[in-house]
């Protein structure tokens, strides 16, 4: 009887085991917070903040529940199994951080501390260098303006342009729709602002022109995340 005894025996000790959970969860607080800070966007979650957390240590966890027993990995194979994740993840990147949690947890749970902690180093510099650079997008001062013009004024274009010409780089026509009642035009273009001149200041001045109104400029979408 007493050689069955290993078999049953705990394959991490108590203090392990606590070292384990508590690395995961300082190392899940360290991803959710570079989360935080990198991210782009109107995606942001504060639950996928705490689930960071959580499935870094759950899955240290269940990395020391498995330990070296085969017999224990399928059968939490087939536990696992029968729940469904429904949830959408809205920003691809999102998975990333959920790999890294991952990642995480199942370093902590074997005990690779140098791994985990080393990793975790890398991955947080690569993040914030990637959001430091804006790494990806495509122009940084692209912006579409749009404004209504009073129709049948043949100088007004003329005016406009000349403002443009002073702000941006390019100019490109996105739309021009005629309003119902025929009086107005609604024109729609992107625009490439000169790296020195701010976008508010050629709203504050082509919103002066007599015969224009209803001035909007937003960020193009090769520059923020929807």
């Amino acid at each position: 009887m007493n050689n069955l005894l290993p078999e049953f025996q705990a394959i991490y000790l108590p203090q392990e085991i606590l070292i384990n959970l508590t690395l995961a969860f300082i190392l899940g607080v360290i991803v959710s917070i570079i989360y935080k800070k990198t991210h782009k966007g109107l995606s942001y979650s504060q639950s996928f903040m705490v689930t960071n957390i959580f499935v870094a240590v759950i899955v240290c966890m269940v990395i020391m529940i498995i330990g070296n027993n085969l017999a224990r990995a399928f059968a939490l194979v087939g536990a696992l199994s029968i729940i469904r994740f429904r949830t959408v993840v809205k920003d691809t990147k999102d998975t990333a951080f959920i790999f890294w949690s991952l990642a995480v947890g199942m370093a902590s749970g074997t005990g690779s501390y140098f791994l985990a902690i080393a990793g975790t180093a890398v991955i947080s510099l690569i993040a914030i260098i990637l959001h430091k650079t804006n790494f990806g997008s495509f122009v940084k001062s692209e912006f579409i303006l749009q404004f209504r013009i009073q129709s049948g004024d043949k100088n007004i274009s003329e005016k406009y342009n000349k403002i443009l010409s002073k702000y941006t780089k390019t100019q490109t026509l996105l739309s021009s729709e005629s309003a119902d009642d025929k009086k107005s035009i609604k024109v729609s273009l992107d625009i490439i602002m000169k790296n020195d001149l701010d976008q508010n200041n050629l709203v504050e001045e082509i919103s002066s022109l007599d015969g224009l109104s209803e001035v909007v400029i937003i960020a193009a979408k090769t520059d923020i995340d929807y």
